[in-house]
């Protein structure tokens, strides 16, 4: 592609910026003098991808090797694919406008299952072989990680070489390797990839294992084709978290995009143990960095990047252990610099106001908070820790201190629940007006409103839930609107998400190998671009799965039992399957877990994977 052309196509496209690339603190390098070259791959637009902390992690922790360049490439969007199709140019890099097939590794971050068909819609866009089976040595290897990868079986048809766990020692390992390689005089795609799978814990090869099925279409095993390769893939962690790679010349986009902001990663893990939340099972132990670190890292990224406003990110920032002093201590730092300290979320649960107003962000026109259901009885169920006292001390105490809006997010079509629940979700609502009344003598201002949102509940992998069998889609249209139908108060109002999405997204999450040829028939179908409502077409994913012989229910509705093995079994995320079958029998009970900082739960992650980083 000439200069000519490119810069001829971005005067017909809108954000121009998601392509052009020279942000400031991108990393330019000498492409002849590079051994190894690596391409970031984010299945979705410029504004989604460079929200994502682990691109930025990855790309500066590569980019830190003297050998290797990593360089990005998102999704186009819509228009400039049709320009990129008419005049035959194929995908390229951001850095260097290099076509993939310069590359020695294509690496995608599995986020959200609805981006499958975007990975296929990129491969296309680069000339690249769908199936890993039909790519010989002269394409790039593909790589993929991220939550998604714990079950990538749905699409490991179509990837070389899946990354369990947390990536920065595990990339460097696999780098170091494959130089050596490559280095050597008879190098081959599969013996590096053969010693990768033998000799680096947290490395999948998908083509080195065989998978078989029952006569019922349930799963049968999955098998090592190969002597020395784990019958059993180990996640990686950071074990000492501290004083893990973290990016200080963060890149600063050209465009505004979805969180433009300093990310300040102040821990990882969960001790909650909330039984829908796959996240909170996949990222445990949790590890702190220690607040003289965080200031010195944040000092780094705030003098490389001048952003407005520093976000302290984690699954659950307010449980930092000193989260008020983290936050005093950067107030102080950045107060003349007019920088906000924001919390990406706040828990019911020992609400403190004095948090609250000290996260300078956080504007009197309203809080949002995720109670997750309705009534108490699902609260428990869910082992959400928060109980309607909870909620009425938070909502009191907001509600004096000026606040006059507030967002209640929930779920609907959990495990267990019924229509009691559903009612009590909406009497939330009326529940925080009359709490706003109480604190204003009886009025409610022009000002005031509740918002309840709510999406539907969606199974997954490796966690105590993963047995549901998620509602029918009709089932979930007659509870959103069974809610909605029933709220007559103009103060409060409620949203929801596309059921039809949340369908779709249960049957990609809990797959198995055979989907691939559904996911490959919905993108020639014309399915991309799906966790965008405007591109999703439900209609497309069924004839998909039609027209290849699956059925959606037997993967989204179906409950499975105990005992059946599942394709992701051969998976080790540190939680033993025996403990998420005792969580959902506790649920079943509506028994609470307590926070396993007060004392183990016996989860196992500090058995083997964690051994001495947790009680």
């Amino acid at each position: 592609m000439t200069d000519k052309q490119f810069y001829k196509i971005l005067n017909k496209v809108e954000k121009p910026g998601r392509y052009i690339g020279k942000e400031k603190n991108s990393v330019i390098k000498d492409k002849n003098s590079v051994e190894v070259r690596f391409a970031f791959a984010f299945p979705d637009t410029y504004e989604i991808g460079m929200s994502h902390l682990g691109m930025q992690i990855l790309y500066n922790l590569i980019n830190s090797l003297d050998y290797a360049w990593c360089e990005r490439v998102f999704a186009p969007n819509d228009d400039f694919e049709q320009e990129m199709r008419k005049q035959n140019i194929k995908l390229f890099s951001i850095e260097s406008r290099s076509n993939m097939h310069e590359f020695d590794f294509l690496g995608f971050t599995l986020q959200y299952e609805m981006s499958f068909t975007n990975i296929l819609n990129m491969f296309n866009l680069a000339d690249i072989p769908y199936y890993s089976s039909d790519r010989d040595d002269k394409y790039p290897i593909i790589i993929a990680g991220g939550p998604c990868a714990y079950n990538c079986e749905p699409i490991a048809d179509f990837i070389d070489v899946v990354q369990i766990g947390e990536g920065e020692e595990m990339m460097v390992e696999f780098l170091d390797l494959y130089r050596k390689h490559k280095n050597s005089p008879n190098y081959s795609k599969k013996a590096f990839l053969l010693d990768a799978a033998r000799n680096i814990e947290g490395i999948y090869i998908p083509a080195f294992y065989d998978v078989s099925y029952n006569d019922d279409n349930t799963f049968k095993s999955i098998t090592p084709k190969y002597e020395g390769v784990p019958e059993k893939i180990k996640k990686r962690i950071i074990k000492d978290f501290d004083k893990s790679f973290y990016p200080e010349n963060i890149i600063v986009p050209n465009i505004e995009i979805v969180h433009s902001r300093i990310m300040l990663e102040i821990f990882r893990g969960c001790t909650r143990g909330c039984r829908f939340c796959q996240a909170g099972m996949l990222y445990r132990p949790i590890r702190e960095r220690k607040l003289e670190t965080l200031k010195n890292i944040s000092k780094q990224m705030y003098s490389s990047t001048g952003y407005e406003e520093i976000s302290l990110t984690s699954l659950s920032s307010s449980d930092y252990s000193d989260i008020n002093g983290l936050i005093d201590e950067l107030n102080e730092i950045y107060s003349d610099e007019k920088t906000a300290i924001s919390l990406p979320s706040l828990r019911l649960d020992g609400f403190s106001l004095d948090t609250a107003q000290k996260v300078q962000k956080v504007k009197k026109s309203g809080m949002t908070f995720a109670p997750e259901a309705g009534s108490q009885r699902m609260r428990d169920v869910i082992n959400k820790g928060v109980d309607t006292s909870d909620l009425d001390d938070t909502l009191t105490k907001i509600f004096t201190s000026g606040w006059h809006r507030v967002k209640l997010y929930s779920m609907i079509g959990l495990p267990y629940e019924t229509y009691e629940d559903l009612d009590e979700l909406r009497k939330l609502g009326y529940r925080a007006l009359n709490i706003y009344k109480d604190t204003h003598n009886g009025k409610l201002t022009a000002r005031m409103g509740v918002s309840l949102s709510a999406s539907h509940f969606v199974p997954k992998p490796f966690t105590p839930f993963q047995w549901f069998g998620q509602n029918s889609l009709d089932e979930m249209k007659k509870k959103q609107f069974y809610i909605k139908d029933n709220i007559r108060n103009k103060n409060v109002s409620f949203s929801y998400h596309d059921p039809k999405t949340s369908r779709i997204e249960a049957v990609l999450a809990r797959g198995d190998r055979r989907q691939s040829k559904a996911i490959l028939r919905a993108y020639e179908l014309g399915a991309k671009l799906d966790g965008w409502s405007e591109f999703f077409n439900y209609d497309t994913w069924i004839q998909a799965f039609e027209e290849v012989g699956l059925d959606v229910d037997f993967y989204a509705t179906r409950q499975r039992d105990y005992e059946e093995i599942f394709p992701w079994d051969h998976i080790d995320c540190g939680v033993s399957k025996r403990y998420l079958i005792l969580e959902n029998e506790r649920a079943k009970k509506e028994q609470l877990t307590h926070d396993c900082r007060k004392g183990c739960t016996g989860c196992m992650v500090n058995k083997d994977i964690a051994v001495g980083l947790c009680g």
